[in-house]
């Protein structure tokens, strides 16, 4: 109640100072266009990823489940991708994220799982499945509700190249630090520091930085 008179709906946004708008890559094109002339912070469709060595303990795995499973992949912040070595076994992976498995009975979760599923049947298109997830090898970077993707990496000098071209859609990479980067320890891609800031943008310093 507070902000009650620090809070006005418009129907035309064209009078403010400023501006922060939040939509998909399409929407932010328009974004972009409509709030040239004004200081503006554009957010568009991002998602995370997770790099695999094989190494991983078993609790590892479980730690990262979290990132998949928690908010069902909704969130920015949600692994939608995992990059593995090749040759990497699956079984060890399947048997962490078991203590998932409960995700299947809500009900707006199954509906799109079984949607996939059929999805992926019908069109014979090759997945794996362990009753409450679906893998799937693909290069893309936004994986439906209930599906992971995958894909297949050669060493860690190939993985930061295949990326590269994508930086733009990734807001986390999570995975054990390596050489080149540091990266978000398994399991806590969902809980980010106060000064890990949404695609690197302070948005306080955005808005007390205003010339108004």
């Amino acid at each position: 109640p507070r902000f009650a008179d620090k809070i006005q709906f418009v129907e035309r946004v064209n009078e403010a100072n400023a501006y922060i708008a939040t939509g998909s890559n399409n929407s932010s094109r328009y974004f972009v266009k409509y709030f040239a002339s004004k200081p503006n912070i554009i957010r568009k469709s991002r998602t995370s990823i997770a790099l695999l060595t094989g190494n991983e303990t078993f609790d590892e795995l479980q730690d990262l489940g979290k990132d998949v499973f928690t908010y069902f992949g909704l969130g920015c912040r949600s692994i939608s991708k995992i990059y593995l070595p090749k040759s990497y076994e699956f079984s060890t992976l399947f048997e962490a994220w078991q203590s998932f498995s409960p995700i299947i009975n809500h009900h707006k979760y199954v509906n799109n799982y079984d949607y996939q599923k059929s999805i992926y049947l019908i069109n014979q298109i090759p997945h794996l499945d362990n009753g409450f997830l679906i893998l799937n090898q693909n290069e893309g970077f936004f994986s439906p509700i209930s599906v992971l993707y995958y894909q297949y990496y050669e060493n860690e000098s190939e993985f930061y190249k295949l990326i590269e071209p994508e930086k733009e859609n990734i807001q986390c990479i999570v995975g054990k630090s390596t050489n080149h980067r540091q990266l978000i320890p398994f399991g806590y891609s969902q809980s980010p520091n106060i000064d890990d800031y949404a695609d690197g943008i302070d948005t306080m310093e955005f808005l007390t930085n205003l010339k108004l």
